[in-house]
């Protein structure tokens, strides 16, 4: 069966039409659901059983046989377990808190009186607490598209239901990032309302002041339609706010000065970023460079300054009477506000003020700001080898929206070669939602990005790609150092126009020397590229002789691969033949 995404605006249409059945639909999603089970059931926390999720279809079959007009007919859909749902315990990723509540939270409501049928509950980083999705006891869920790598957190659970085709949206949270990171990494939308503009009533809190109820889906008409369904002044809840609509042509984008882009070693990301805004730029955008110097400081109070005190504030009794039960990262962190005095809280306060001020000038010089959702992503062994260092590089350009009172939308921008996804947000002033749902749809009409990569339910092996340039090359010598080892052909290229390449001297085979040396004196080299899987090019790189060794290539579309360089020594008593173009070019002479 297939396990592609489903699609809530045709879902709606289809039963509102008599097309289909809301039971038909249900009956589909719990077949997706069985079969996913088998790949990873720790994305769930808790179901409705499949008679009550039948029973619910028929009431909605009903209801439009009736004539009501329902704008999510039929439409599955899944809520992150810190949000209510009655019915179903609530308990924020820690057993020993669940608790059943009366009804369920106010956007739940209003979605299901739209005709959405909430399926069930989803895992999360404990207590909404971290971006990676591994802080779980109930399991880790993992990314979709390459299993060896996180989810994103803390909305892990509802990132990847959408993401594998059980459910067409589903709620998550953000206080730091925690909607938008894993929309991210799984190619998805993240739509982070303005604070107050969605009803945080029935959330379990983290900041509490700070809390946004999200929606995770796959397109933007399907976030745009929750966001119809769910948004509005709601009286129960003493932080929600009537924020006024504003409308906001996103003509110039404001994007971060180079010097201060992080990207933590991942050229894959940077590569994507450029390519974002440069898309950006070819459809009438100027961009305009903002020192991120007060966002930055911004974001060091949500963890580094007062704020954690306002998580401790949440969790104070369960964390006194029941702290073995806490995740041991999470303990760490939210155990740290206990130190803090009410005099540190006040001068963040007033600092946060002052910071505010500085951003709120940027709204005079830009209409949008566009950063990448995150910088780069880990695998899950890593996430769990140091959770706090890797944790908090996830939140780089994610942290200060909330603190700073802005709207935000994550949305793809492109795939890895691993398989996960990059993303870019789209971020303006409070009250520029629909604006920046706006803007989000023209930047991907114009990326026309291709489709995510397959779903594979036996799990992705992790790859490399290699750029051969000598006698690694078809029908070379040493191709078979290649072949034995199942490397697959990707594409005969060339280099960027960076590279000398040189014939090294006394070599046997005689072999290449691929060196980089600028715009200014180098030209494009013939390579062919290769994928290997991981432990293959480990083997691979041990075989290489020196003076040679695997660095990083860049390709003539700007791309970087794994490839042969060579040291300094290589150059001794060697021939430059550059102007030949390639290694080929030099056997055949």
């Amino acid at each position: 069966m297939s396990l592609s995404r489903l699609d809530a605006c045709g879902i709606a249409a289809d039963v509102s039409a008599g097309r289909v059945s809301a039971v038909a639909v249900l009956q589909d999603v719990i077949a997706r659901i069985a079969v996913y089970d088998l790949v990873q059931p720790q994305a769930w926390i808790a179901r409705f059983d499949a008679s009550a999720l039948l029973a619910q279809a028929e009431a909605i079959d009903a209801r439009v046989a009736a004539g009501e007009e329902l704008p999510l007919a039929g439409v599955p859909f899944a809520v992150k377990d810190n949000i209510d749902v009655a019915g179903i315990d609530t308990t924020a990723g820690c057993p020993s808190y669940g608790y059943r509540p009366k009804r369920s939270a106010t956007v739940v409501e209003r979605l299901v009186a739209a005709g959405a049928i909430c399926i069930g509950k989803t895992n999360l980083d404990q207590f909404a607490t971290g971006l990676n999705g591994t802080r779980s006891p109930y399991g880790a869920p993992v990314n979709v598209y390459n299993r060896a790598y996180v989810s994103g957190g803390s909305s892990s659970g509802s990132a990847v239901v959408v993401a594998a085709g059980l459910v067409a949206f589903a709620l998550g949270t953000d206080t730091a990032g925690s909607g938008r990171v894993p929309a991210a990494f799984q190619h998805l939308i993240g739509l982070k309302p303005s604070r107050g503009r969605w009803s945080s009533t029935g959330l379990v809190p983290a900041c509490r002041t700070l809390d946004c109820i999200t929606v995770l889906a796959s397109t933007i008409a399907d976030t745009r339609l929750v966001d119809t369904v769910v948004a509005g002044f709601d009286a129960t809840d003493p932080f929600s706010v009537r924020v006024p609509e504003r409308d906001r042509a996103a003509r110039r984008i404001g994007v971060p000065r180079p010097d201060q882009r992080k990207w933590f070693g991942d050229l894959e990301s940077e590569r994507l970023y450029d390519k974002a805004i440069a898309c950006l730029a070819a459809n009438g955008a100027e961009l305009v460079e903002i020192d991120m110097t007060p966002l930055n400081e911004a974001a060091q109070l949500l963890y580094g300054g007062p704020w954690v005190a306002e998580r401790t504030a949440a969790l104070e009794t369960v964390l006194a009477a029941d702290p073995d039960d806490f995740d041991p990262v999470v303990r760490e962190v939210v155990a740290g506000g206990l130190d803090l005095r009410a005099v540190d809280l006040f001068n963040g306060i007033y600092r946060l003020a002052e910071l505010r001020r500085a951003a709120d000038l940027l709204w005079d010089t830009i209409d949008v700001l566009v950063l990448p959702t995150t910088g780069t992503t880990y695998r899950v062994a890593e996430m769990r080898a140091a959770p706090i260092a890797l944790n908090s590089n996830l939140g780089a350009y994610t942290n200060f929206v909330n603190l700073l009172d802005m709207a935000a939308i994550a949305v793809p921008a492109g795939a890895r070669d691993n398989g996960t996804g990059f993303g870019i947000t789209l971020i303006g002033p409070a009250g520029t939602d629909r604006a920046l749902l706006a803007a989000s749809e023209a930047y991907l009409d114009a990326a026309k990005l291709a489709a995510p990569p397959p779903l594979d339910l036996e799990g992705r092996m992790q790859t490399v790609k290699l750029a051969v340039v000598g006698a690694h090359l078809k029908d070379m010598p040493l191709h078979w150092q290649l072949t034995s080892r199942d490397a697959v052909f990707v594409e005969a290229t060339h280099t960027a126009p960076t590279y000398t390449l040189y014939a090294m001297a006394d070599s046997v085979p005689p072999k290449p020397a691929l060196v980089h040396v600028g715009a200014e004196d180098g030209a494009a080299i013939a390579v062919e590229v290769y994928e290997l899987d991981v432990a293959a090019f480990g083997s691979f790189v041990v075989d290489v002789p020196p003076p040679l060794a695997i660095g990083s290539v860049t390709l003539a579309d700007g791309s970087t691969v794994k490839g042969f360089v060579a040291e300094p020594r290589a150059t001794v008593g060697a021939e430059d033949i550059t102007a030949l173009g390639g290694w080929r070019a030099y056997v055949a002479r």
